[in-house]
């Protein structure tokens, strides 16, 4: 009962928002697991893509909660015992275990796919946690000494750029708009025989290892407090949460999920999102360039 006093104690109103955002993400890997059951019958629909979409719900709230935790702490708690250590552990379970869960439930297929593809996805999902882990040991390091700047992406970006790809191929075969296919059928190679195209599900393992090494990068990309950056993850956001919104609505009132009117906004929005962390990442750079030498100049 002490320990648990001195415990309360020790947290301000900004932990209870990062332990908020940690359960986040244990409520979106249960949700997964919820899942996975029907998952070996792809795009089977029902209750388990309402799961799915349930998940992503739940890491998108964490995402604000962590935007929100930051300026909370400032202005309300005067001090954060607990804050540094408990930001990581909720960023690694909300931002690297369930993503990667995600991945490896959706396109795995309960192991049904090909041994060879969910061999290879499970290492990349693998990769994701691991650099993830690097990425955030690394921030809190650096948080020592202020930087203006995420040396590498920073885990929640890593996140929304890997659910918004993985949810946009999820949905490609329902849109009506191109083959609709799948790593169900995969081949050893992920390709299929005869006059086949490479299957669309091979895309995230790409974008896993991009991610994952964008995370542990030097690359330096702007923190997102003005500006452009801070205008098209507003907007990078809003177009995943809305997605995930007009599926999950649409969903829970009985629609179909392979209806092709709703798969088609739902997949614009998502592409919408990747696209915008995709620019993020290309040209953030530019910006801290140009706010390095605009100080430079000011300092002389």
């Amino acid at each position: 009962m002490l320990v648990m006093k001195t415990t309360y104690r020790m947290m301000g109103i900004a932990d209870y928002i990062t332990l908020a955002n940690g359960l986040l993400g244990a409520v979106a890997i249960l949700m997964l697991t919820l899942a996975v059951e029907g998952l070996s019958d792809p795009f089977g629909g029902g209750m388990n893509d309402t799961y799915i979409w349930a998940a992503v719900l739940c890491i998108i709230l964490s995402v604000i909660g962590d935007v929100i935790d930051g300026p909370i702490a400032r202005r309300y708690s005067k001090v954060r015992i607990l804050g540094g250590s408990l930001d990581i552990m909720s960023d690694c379970l909300a931002f690297c275990v369930a993503p990667a869960l995600m991945m490896f439930v959706m396109f795995g297929r309960m192991g049904s796919a090909s041994p060879f593809w969910t061999i290879i996805l499970s290492i990349a999902c693998c990769w994701v946690i691991a650099t993830g882990m690097l990425r955030l040991a690394r921030f809190a390091h650096e948080e020592g000494g202020y930087v203006p700047y995420f040396s590498g992406l920073s885990s929640p970006a890593s996140s929304m750029l890997l659910m918004s790809l993985a949810l946009f191929i999820w949905t490609q075969p329902s849109t009506g708009i191109g083959p609709g296919l799948s790593s169900w059928d995969c081949q050893p190679l992920c390709f299929g025989k005869g006059d086949d195209k490479p299957y669309y599900d091979f895309l995230v393992l790409p974008f896993m290892l991009f991610a994952g090494g964008m995370m542990i990068a030097d690359r330096k990309l702007p923190k997102l407090k003005r500006g452009w950056p801070m205008w098209s993850t507003v907007a990078q956001m809003l177009a995943l949460l809305l997605a995930t919104l007009t599926m999950l609505i649409h969903l829970l009132l009985g629609g179909d999920s392979n209806s092709q009117t709703v798969n088609r906004v739902v997949a614009s929005l998502l592409l919408i999102s990747f696209l915008l962390v995709m620019i993020y990442i290309i040209f953030g750079p530019s910006v801290v360039s140009k706010e390095e030498m605009a100080s430079s100049v000011e300092s002389e």
